[in-house]
């Protein structure tokens, strides 16, 4: 049995810097939310929907990078 160790590195590599990059993105998207709901709260800077918008695209590119991670693993 013949290991590649270098695949196995930059498969390991790779794996562990899109999932901090999911977890940045979905933290980003709370964020957004918390910020949103504290204007809301404190009657500044109306309904907050620039926050809004930022944290759907924020859970959006998360939904995205999940469901192509899922195709990824489906069509072997």
């Amino acid at each position: 049995m013949n290991i590649k160790w270098a695949a196995l590195a930059e498969t390991a590599g790779v794996s562990l810097l899109v999932t901090l990059a999911v977890v940045v993105v979905f933290a980003l998207g709370n964020l957004a939310l918390s910020r949103r709901e504290a204007a809301v709260a404190a009657g500044t800077g109306g309904r907050g929907v620039p926050a809004l918008v930022a944290a759907g695209v924020c859970f959006a590119a998360c939904a995205a990078a999940v469901l192509y991670g899922i195709s990824l693993i489906a069509s072997k």
